[in-house]
């Protein structure tokens, strides 16, 4: 005979409270004190307690899931740091509340579109975290019209009906230009994200306002695609400029740490006659040669915060708008005062 699977009944008699308080402690629900919560997810633990999905599914028609669909290539997605650190914040909320993450990486808008309708008509997740905002973000209004909760991570430029996290990456930017400033540079490029993405502008936008501020015009900027391969490309014609900058401001790591191997393949040594920027602070950042001096951002806890929000939301509890702490300018080898 097969041994008996624990219930909620079981672990409510182990930790000594009622069913109702298991309820709220093992589906993240408020009611119950933290102390209490954590003696119910032990007794929960020690009886090896596993919640039946489908039976919550069925008793109170959710999915117990939520949901985040990427358009991107694959091989993007696997060389991007942010979504893994944001994607392992995520889960450690959701796992120990029984929930799970569905993850769909598509190749364009139109596929990410159809990902949110099935999302919605197949009822495979109850809510979606809505990442990469672009200018007039149209799928605000899609994931309303279809009824699928939804946080964005950062807030949109549209009106919406929806809580955003957010972590303003623009003083981090400021900082960068400034050290730049500060060190002596007047020459300062910019290889920037993708000009659709919020995130992409408004990393341009706060240097070009940073330069503008100590009386500087922009200086030139390439539009590149977040990627190694599209940052190595900007900067071989940045370097191929009549006069090519004394300094690189980069959207992202990825990118800096390519173009700071091209720029020592071309013989711009790095930071005697080119300094180098990044934005996230990787693990990588700390450890290329020289060490780069980037923007040091949090996607672990974006990620637990976002989850937070989002079951809040599903739950019907309140979920408010949530600022995060800025990045923060992390000053390494990578940067130093322009050439004579």
């Amino acid at each position: 005979m097969a041994e008996r699977r624990p219930t909620i009944a079981d672990v409510a008699a182990h930790a000594g409270v009622s069913l109702g308080a298991v309820s709220f402690a093992l589906n993240g629900r408020p009611g119950v004190g933290e102390q209490t919560r954590k003696r119910i997810l032990a007794a929960a633990r020690d009886l090896g307690w596993q919640p039946s999905h489908r039976a919550r599914s069925l008793s109170t028609s959710r999915a117990f899931a939520l949901g985040l669909v990427l358009a991107r290539s694959p091989e993007l997605f696997g060389a991007d740091p942010f979504f893994p650190s944001f994607i392992g914040g995520v889960e450690t909320v959701l796992s120990p509340r029984g929930q799970s993450l569905v993850l769909q990486v598509v190749p364009d808008l139109e596929a990410e579109t159809e990902g949110y309708r099935r999302f919605a008509g197949e009822a495979r997740v109850d809510g979606v975290f809505l990442s990469d905002l672009r200018h007039g973000d149209t799928r605000l209004g899609l994931l309303d019209e279809v009824g699928l909760p939804a946080v964005t991570l950062n807030r949109p430029d549209v009106t919406s009906p929806f809580p955003a996290v957010c972590l303003d990456d623009r003083p981090g930017i400021a900082a960068a230009a400034t050290h730049l400033l500060q060190l002596g540079h007047t020459r300062i490029a910019h290889v920037a994200g993708t000009a659709e993405f919020l995130h992409g502008t408004g990393r341009r936008t706060a240097l070009e306002e940073t330069l503008a501020a100590a009386g500087l015009a922009p200086g030139p900027v390439i539009e590149s695609d977040f990627t190694a391969a599209g940052g190595a490309a900007a900067t071989r014609e940045l370097l191929d400029l009549a006069d090519p900058p004394t300094a690189i401001v980069y959207a992202n790591d990825l990118m800096a740490v390519a173009g700071m191997a091209v720029a020592q393949e071309r013989g711009f040594a790095v930071p005697e006659r080119l300094s180098v920027t990044g934005f996230d602070d990787t693990e990588l950042a700390a450890y290329t040669h020289p060490a780069l001096t980037t923007v040091r951002t949090n996607a672990f806890g974006w990620g637990q915060a976002a989850a937070r929000v989002l079951l809040d939301l599903v739950a019907g509890d309140p979920a408010e708008d949530t600022e995060l702490a800025p990045g923060e300018l992390v000053v390494r080898g990578s940067t130093g005062p322009p050439p004579a």
